[in-house]
């Protein structure tokens, strides 16, 4: 086996699914409070494209554990994105766990990946009108 059929997904694009109760719902949350359009759609699901990636959501009857980051964004200006968000209504989870707690839902977390060339990474996190963890998320140099 050679390095290539090794790496075999490394050449695939993620994308990420999540469910929903409310199909419905989960549109209107996303287009008036995100500011996201569905790309496509078909029957039980409708595809999101952002920044080069994409994500679906889907009509489901299991729901979002919420217990975890389901789906994170990556910006480069974390305070003037959270503003916006809240002022279109989302609300940002307070976090208080080892490591970090967020002060008015903001994180700052010290460490990053290498491959960033950063020192940390300031976070937010809030649900989705399902419940789903979604993050955002910015590199500190």
């Amino acid at each position: 086996m050679n390095a290539d059929d090794r790496n075999i997904l490394a050449r695939g694009r993620v994308a990420t699914r999540l469910p929903t109760q409310d199909l419905d719902r989960a549109r209107r949350f996303y287009a008036e409070r995100l500011g996201l359009e569905p790309v496509d759609e078909r029957p039980g699901g409708l595809l999101y494209r952002c920044g080069g990636a994409e994500f679906a959501l889907f009509a489901s009857t299991g729901a979002a554990s919420g217990t975890f980051t389901q789906m994170g964004w990556e910006v480069d200006d974390l305070d003037a994105v959270v503003a916006e968000l809240k002022r279109r209504g989302v609300v940002f989870e307070e976090v208080d766990v080892p490591g970090f707690g967020t002060k008015d839902g903001i994180a700052e977390i010290d460490g990053n990946y290498p491959s960033k060339g950063a020192r940390g990474e300031r976070a937010a996190w809030f649900r989705d009108s399902e419940g789903n963890l979604l993050g955002i998320g910015e590199t500190v140099v």
